[in-house]
């Protein structure tokens, strides 16, 4: 569960308060202002309420939470602000609210007065249904279920997107280059907007003088303009900073360009970047990347759960992903962040209730109430009987001809045995690609389909240039011929480093000789 304990502005709410929370978000120029929603959908707000930024109805700031009536019920599913600050929301409906500071029009109403209260943001949305909003210092931009953006507030600098500096009093779409276009994910810098597209193209517009935009100048961008440099790129998410921008691609890599005073580039100098720069992670796969408006802090999240930091790092610069301990990028913004808000809208786990999948989870290898142990490379691994005949035929057969409390298996590791039966209890696998041929294998055997699937999905993600090899090998061995094609297609398009792996130099001769006449026919020999 993450402890929204660790801002100090929630210190304050007792034991009892804290539970509730599942949704909080820290904002305000020193992390002194929050809104949190709780298990019954009531919203609250607390903090110095700078420009009615609380949404409360007035200017009086608040040490203890007050409850805002207008959103209480309204399931709010993404969440922004800026650095007035104004605060921005989606619900679940598809509706934007917004309130707070108001000096140049990023509230959407057209005028430019504070708004105290959450507002409706109707011009041209009230037939859209609106699923994210990002707001940078002083404006703010919406994705719809279309892939439409649309935009309004400060422009300076051409970041409504518009074509022109004039500031934009209400919502306008984007559309120049992202006419009959699909975008899936937005964020903005402070003074700066970007998008990427559903084909993995991303575009950005807006400020420019740190090289933020990654289009290899320093002009400003008055419409939406792709970053030619990542052609052949599949961007999924995109996360600003103050003035800088980082990348995650589907292969689980990371680009970072722009501003780069603090290190926030993670490149191990302090050099702006005008161009995306792939970032080293010691080949750990990426899944997720943090970066805020208000700070030059970045993180990013492995495939394993490690967390890293790199940038602006409580006053020191931080020049390369350095690992920690924590298990949330939000936990780097909560202690190494200034100001330390939160980069996105928390999602807090209650512990008070648990789903009956989150049961089950809870007692796979538990011996407390398991009937039935199984005994592999002399560890032990405690199960529950109905549940595995429930689960799989294999067992339903097995377990209806004995009554033993424990079975000994040597067919399998204790490793891929133990990701088996967790599988039962959970439906995901969590295995690094190699240990999980091991698994792809058990799934085979046991004629179990969609763990077979599992394996290969979590094989294609882990693939590199070092076990290609090996993983292309396994996917003939067990007979998976999409999970062969993947492997075989990768090994082609990295065909120099992968001949240069021991993995390749061990290779089965008949395998090699199969490969070398595949790879021959799709050309890979050509000059």
């Amino acid at each position: 569960m993450l402890d929204v304990g660790k801002w100090p502005v929630f210190a304050l709410l007792p034991p009892e308060e804290l539970r509730l929370i599942r949704q909080a978000c820290v904002f305000g120029s020193a992390a002194n202002e929050a809104l949190y929603v709780t298990v019954n959908d009531e919203v609250f707000a607390l903090g110095t309420n700078c420009s009615g930024c609380l949404g409360l109805g007035d200017l009086q700031s608040t040490i203890e939470p007050r409850r805002i009536d207008v959103l209480c019920g309204k399931k709010i599913v993404s969440l922004s602000y800026g650095t007035g600050p104004h605060v921005a929301i989606t619900t679940a409906d598809g509706e934007v609210f917004a309130w707070g500071h108001n000096g140049y029009s990023q509230l959407g109403n057209g005028t430019t007065n504070h708004g105290l209260t959450p507002a409706l943001v109707s011009t041209n949305l009230l037939s859209k249904r609106v699923t994210m909003v990002a707001c940078g210092s002083h404006h703010t931009i919406a994705l719809t279920t279309d892939g439409e953006v649309f935009a309004w507030g400060y422009n300076n600098s051409g970041q409504v997107g518009s074509g022109s500096t004039a500031n934009q009093p209400t919502p306008r779409r984007v559309s120049s280059c992202l006419q009959n276009k699909v975008v899936v994910n937005i964020a903005c810098g402070q003074l700066c907007s970007m998008a990427v597209l559903d084909n993995g193209e991303i575009y950005g517009w807006g400020y420019n003088c740190n090289g933020q935009l990654g289009l290899g100048n320093n002009g400003n961008q008055q419409t939406p303009c792709r970053i030619a440099a990542l052609q052949g790129v599949n961007v999924v998410q995109v996360a600003c900073g103050y003035a800088h921008t980082l990348a995650l691609t589907d292969e689980g890599m990371v680009y970072a360009w722009g501003a780069n005073s603090y290190g926030q580039l993670g490149t191990g100098n302090k050099s702006n970047q005008a161009l995306p720069t792939l970032i080293n992670t010691d080949k750990e796969r990426m899944v997720e990347v943090a970066a805020c408006h208000t700070s030059h802090t970045s993180a990013a999240k492995t495939q394993s759960g490690q967390v890293l930091m790199w940038g602006q790092c409580r006053g020191q610069a931080v020049a390369s992903p350095h690992l920690t301990h924590f298990s949330s990028t939000d936990d780097v913004f909560a202690c190494f962040a200034t100001p330390a808000v939160t980069w996105h809208l928390l999602s807090v786990d209650g512990d008070d209730y648990l789903t009956v999948a989150q049961s089950l989870k809870r007692e796979f290898d538990s011996p407390e109430i398991s009937d039935l142990k199984f005994l592999v490379d002399g560890k032990c691994i405690h199960v529950h009987k109905a549940l595995l005949k429930i689960r799989c035929e294999h067992f339903r057969a097995l377990l209806n001809e004995t009554d033993e409390d424990a079975i000994e298996i040597h067919q399998f590791s204790y490793l891929v045995y133990r990701a088996f039966l967790e599988y039962l209890y959970t439906d995901t696998i969590n295995l690094p690609p190699e240990d999980a041929i091991g698994l792809l294998d058990l799934a085979t055997y046991y004629r179990e389909t969609r763990l077979k699937r599992l394996c290969q999905e979590t094989i294609k993600r882990g693939i590199s240039e070092e076990n290609a090899i090996t993983l292309l090998s396994a996917a003939v061995k067990y007979e998976a011929r999409d999970l062969e094609e993947f492997c075989f297609k990768f090994c082609v398009n990295h065909l120099t480093a992968v001949t240069q792996t021991q993995a390749f130099a061990d290779m089965d001769h008949d395998l090699l000789k199969n490969f070398i006449s595949k790879a021959s026919r799709y050309g890979a020999f050509k000059n």
